[in-house]
């Protein structure tokens, strides 16, 4: 991933380095705040709306409030105009704690931070295939706080300890009953038979954006698909196994432990289906400026 090259702090540019938060935030206290991670291209953010649909779901279940969501939409594509590729952070928090604990006392003023960052081309290799492990971390399972891209991210970060073969590019992740939940940065999908199916995001882990796309796109191409509650058994019994990720795409997973697998037909039309999809997205943009 490359380097920070700009930062919004409430919709003003901050110097890089240099651009600070107050020593109160909430979200750096608490990790009371969203976050949404999407990838810009042709100087424009790609999935905008459906990161901003996310991003106020998420607000609705913390009791956060989103600002004027078409004042945010603003900043973040002038935030992206003017580059090829980057890939864009937003953070909401809560805002300055103004008193010591964890209740609220109404006054709090919410905290957006867009950062934007270089995003070099990638192995283009990956499309046909990834390295995959398996975490040995679990995912605590609380509801309240499923499918919503919360800034509490501990999980994610002890299960990327584990390993530091840069060969590897993602590991599994199962929730503590023992449930195949995610990636650590991923969703995930397996093929059975000629049947698409997605772990259930109703006890843990995000919902993720790209997720949520290849669901409809399957289901437009008459693909059967369906969430559903796996375990490690269906990920032996899977013919395919794909991971997706708002920056990244479809990516099949080549090889889980010492298991070799190939793209297979689903996988293959699903992302001809996301590539068909993603440049109608940019065609309609063009048009519209």
């Amino acid at each position: 991933m490359g380097g920070l090259e700009a930062v919004l702090l409430d919709g003003q540019p901050m110097p890089v380095p240099g651009a600070t938060v107050p020593v109160l935030e909430r979200g750096l206290h608490y990790g009371d705040a969203l976050f949404e991670t999407m990838a810009c291209v042709d100087g424009r953010p790609r999935l905008l709306e459906r990161h901003l649909r996310r991003l106020i779901g998420g607000c609705e279940r913390l009791g956060l409030d989103a600002g004027d969501v078409a004042v945010l939409a603003r900043e973040l594509r002038e935030l992206s105009r003017g580059t090829s590729r980057a890939v864009i952070k937003l953070l909401l928090t809560r805002g300055t704690a103004l008193a010591r604990g964890y209740a609220l006392t109404g006054l709090e003023r919410p905290r957006r931070i867009a950062l934007r960052y270089a995003w070099p081309v990638e192995d283009a290799g990956k499309e046909e295939g990834v390295r995959v492990r398996l975490a040995t971390v679990r995912l605590g399972e609380n509801p309240a706080l499923a499918g919503i891209k919360h800034c509490n991210r501990l999980e994610q970060v002890l299960a990327r300890r584990e390993w530091a073969d840069p060969g590897i590019a993602e590991a599994l992740m199962f929730s503590t009953s023992g449930a195949l939940v995610s990636g650590t940065m991923s969703n995930v999908f397996l093929v059975r038979g000629s049947k698409l199916l997605t772990p259930l995001i109703d006890r843990c882990g995000v919902a993720g954006v790209m997720r949520g796309l290849v669901l409809e796109l399957a289901a437009a191409a008459g693909i059967a698909n369906e969430e559903v509650r796996l375990d490690a058994a269906d990920l032996g019994d899977a013919d395919e196994l794909f991971l997706t990720n708002a920056l990244t795409g479809i990516r099949p997973v080549q090889e889980l432990g010492e298991r070799r697998r190939v793209r297979g037909p689903v996988t293959l039309r699903l992302q001809r289906e996301l590539a068909a999809h993603l440049a109608s997205e940019a065609k309609r943009a063009n048009t519209s400026d």
